[in-house]
């Protein structure tokens, strides 16, 4: 067991574990596992804006434990444990991940770690389980340890802000090694569980309004993010429209073949000299998809009135639509005025938060169940594929075919049968007129890695 854990070590899958993790700090009082018994222990990584909002939705999911965090500043930590009981805390991530009482992992660091930690997490079975043994310092019949490596074998199921990497080769490799290592992934785009947009979707598919004819998505943020948030963020398509991409496919229910965006900077001049699309605050897009429909987006990285999120999806039989939503739903009327007293939610924390409740819920609900996860690594693949062709296409001022970026796919792969098996996933995605089916040829590329 210890070469099969010092092989992960050494192969990168598995960083090396800290002196604490070897048994050289005291013991910790050790956590029933709870998935067999309908309930979820919980570890998080990340205790900046995005890790406390997930914890907030955590404390509203009767089925989840959360029992450790880590952040990097450690007081951040410690303050996030001591607000929402949590009885553990660390400074180091791989603690939350080869923690022997850990069945599932909620990713909230900044986004050039999530593939190196879905990979830890989706390994850290055998690990695990030397760090148990060396712990606890008792023969291999002790229940404690027998406990420790009946369930950590499974490895850590992996919840995982978007997104699952920051390039397309690092996703595909952490969504095939834990499809090897049988644990799930979810990706966590939250908007496909706000009730408004849930509204929508289902408006769709019960054929409410007919069938779809137009889609129409608006994002904009209340203030554009500091200097040092954008650069080196990934850009504008990347970072916020990603969202705007995937509910458009969402609602859809179809594949994109297309898109053409537009992008500039009208808000924070500051950002112009930097590269590609991280220079742009404000952009438009449109994009064709299989079913012929197309739909347009527009995004800003400020409003000053508030942080605007509308759709309206229109139907051969009639349109639905979704407006911002408010804090309280008082009016002033006046000479002079009549509308809403407050400004709409001032920013995604408070307006999705219905929505990172109930994506948090259908997560553990996989788990518990047995079922298969509502937002997979397939669908970030896929989101995080739009936002690169969307980037490509406001560059170079053109139509971008995703067909073009499926071919960059295959040549991406490192292993030759690969690339040839990938070359025949993209001729048999194909339909009659060529058009690449998107979502078919990520399933089948990701089924030639290990699914």
């Amino acid at each position: 067991m210890l070469c099969a854990a010092t092989s992960l070590v050494a192969s990168g899958l598995v960083l090396a574990p800290t002196p604490a993790l070897l048994g050289m700090a005291p013991p910790r009082a050790l956590v029933q596992m709870k998935l067999s018994e309908g309930t979820v222990n919980v570890g998080i990584i990340g205790a900046g804006r995005i890790g406390i909002v997930h914890l907030e939705a955590l404390a509203s999911c009767a089925k989840a434990n959360p029992i450790i965090i880590s952040n990097p500043t450690v007081a951040k930590a410690q303050a996030a444990a001591a607000k929402f009981k949590l009885p553990e805390f660390t400074g180091d991530a791989m603690e939350v991940i080869n923690h022997p009482d850990v069945e599932a992992v909620w990713i909230c660091s900044p986004s050039q770690f999530h593939a190196e930690q879905i990979k830890a997490c989706a390994a850290a079975g055998v690990l695990s389980f030397l760090l148990l043994r060396e712990r606890c310092h008792h023969p291999i019949a002790c229940p404690i340890c027998s406990r420790g490596s009946s369930a950590s074998f499974s490895g850590k199921h992996i919840f995982c802000e978007k997104p699952i990497a920051t390039g397309v080769q690092e996703t595909i490799e952490a969504i095939n090694f834990c499809y090897e290592k049988n644990v799930k992934l979810m990706t966590a785009l939250q908007r496909r569980f706000d009730p408004n947009f849930a509204r929508v979707k289902l408006a769709i598919t019960n054929k409410e309004i007919g069938e779809p004819i137009t889609i129409k998505l608006c994002s904009r943020d209340p203030a554009p993010p500091p200097f040092e948030y954008v650069k080196g963020g990934g850009g504008l398509f990347k970072d916020m429209a990603v969202h705007d991409l995937d509910m458009a496919r969402f609602l859809m229910d179809s594949e994109p073949v297309s898109i053409l965006a537009s992008g500039s900077c009208q808000i924070d001049k500051s950002i112009e000299s930097l590269p590609g699309p991280e220079a742009y605050d404000t952009a438009n897009i449109i994009m064709k998809f299989a079913n012929g429909k197309e739909a347009t987006i527009d995004v800003c990285r400020q409003a000053p009135y508030g942080y605007d999120q509308r759709a309206e999806v229109l139907g051969t039989k009639a349109m639905i639509v979704t407006d911002n939503m408010y804090p309280n739903t008082a009016r002033i009327m006046s000479a002079d005025f009549t509308g809403n007293a407050d400004l709409p939610y001032d920013f995604f924390m408070s307006r999705y938060k219905e929505a990172y409740i109930a994506e948090s819920i259908a997560f553990v609900d996989a788990l518990v169940e047995g079922k298969p996860v509502p937002c997979s690594g397939e669908d970030g693949l896929i989101a995080l594929v739009m936002a690169i062709a969307a980037g490509t296409s406001a560059q170079e001022r053109r139509w971008v075919n995703f067909s073009e970026l499926s071919e960059e796919l295959c040549g991406l792969q490192n292993s030759i049968p690969l690339q040839q098996e990938c070359r025949v996933a993209y001729e048999e995605s194909q339909d009659t007129s060529g058009a690449l089916d998107l979502g078919k040829f990520v399933g089948r590329l990701i089924s030639f890695g290990g699914k």
